[in-house]
């Protein structure tokens, strides 16, 4: 027989892992699949971090969020409502709220072990 339909509700989810500047809240952790919201306050930058074996999908409802990846940190990407970032496995980078709100998107992550590394940069960084 197939599993029910689970529903969470926004007051029911608890806490993820920490990364320096963001709240991670988890809605499902089962197996090779994660999946939360992420909010970042205005002016907020996070950790440098990485999602080990995991790709890692987010999608902003609102507000703006940067991200910087790649040598030195120097790849920026910046979505606002509607946009979708892919963070591959293995991928260093930290996010950033340039904007006056806070900022929040869903986030979805597939794959194997742990799903938040915190590190202190990509190679060619200063921090």
């Amino acid at each position: 027989m197939a599993d029910s339909v689970r529903l969470v509700r926004s007051n029911e989810l608890v806490p993820g892992q920490p990364t320096p500047g963001m709240n991670r809240l988890e809605a499902f952790a089962s197996g090779s699949l994660w999946a939360g919201m992420v909010r970042t306050e205005p002016g907020m930058v996070s950790g440098w971090h990485h999602h080990g074996d995991h790709h890692s999908i987010i999608h902003m409802v609102v507000g703006t969020m940067r991200m910087e990846s790649g040598p030195g940190g120097g790849d920026v990407a910046e979505a606002g409502p509607g946009d979708f970032f892919h963070i591959p496995p293995m991928a260093i980078h930290r996010e950033s709220n340039p904007g006056s709100d806070e900022a929040s998107g869903v986030v979805v992550r597939f794959g194997t072990g742990d799903v938040v590394v915190n590190v202190d940069g990509p190679e060619g960084s200063s921090g």
